[in-house]
């Protein structure tokens, strides 16, 4: 029995699951979504969705359409359309998407790279030159 995703937006119905308990290790493949809710450690590809769920742990370099993380992730991400990253989850390493969603308590270690959808560059960000800081009021 598959479960439905957490936003239907996201994701439709969990095509695979790698529950507690399982380690794989190696290179995954696939199409529709998978949910890891075990051990991986190796490399991802795919243009669908990827799911690690709370208590997951997974050590890889993961190029994919989009990623939900729930569990713990050691490596880096680049995701063609969305990263979302939910508490409890914890990153380690360097995300590279168009959109990026970190919610509160989440621990992420790494660096983020914001590249625009078509264009696969990076996105440019006109930020105005930052005022000084106001005197303190005696």
């Amino acid at each position: 029995m598959t479960a439905p995703a957490r936003r239907e937006g996201i994701v439709g119905e969990i095509s695979t699951l790698l529950g507690r308990g399982t380690t794989f290790e190696g290179k995954l493949t696939f199409e529709g979504t998978v949910r890891i809710d075990g051990k991986l450690k190796g490399s991802v590809f795919s243009d669908d969705v990827l799911i690690i769920g709370e208590g997951a742990h997974v050590e890889a370099e993961i190029d994919i359409g989009e990623i939900i993380i729930q569990g713990t992730l050691v490596g880096n991400v680049r995701a063609k359309r969305g990263i979302e990253v939910l508490a409890p989850g914890r990153v380690k390493g360097d995300l590279t998407t168009p959109s990026l969603q970190i919610e509160k308590g989440v621990i992420f270690e790494g660096r983020s790279f914001m590249e625009g959808v078509a264009a696969g560059k990076p996105a440019t960000a006109s930020t105005p030159a930052a005022s000084p800081a106001p005197k303190p009021v005696k």
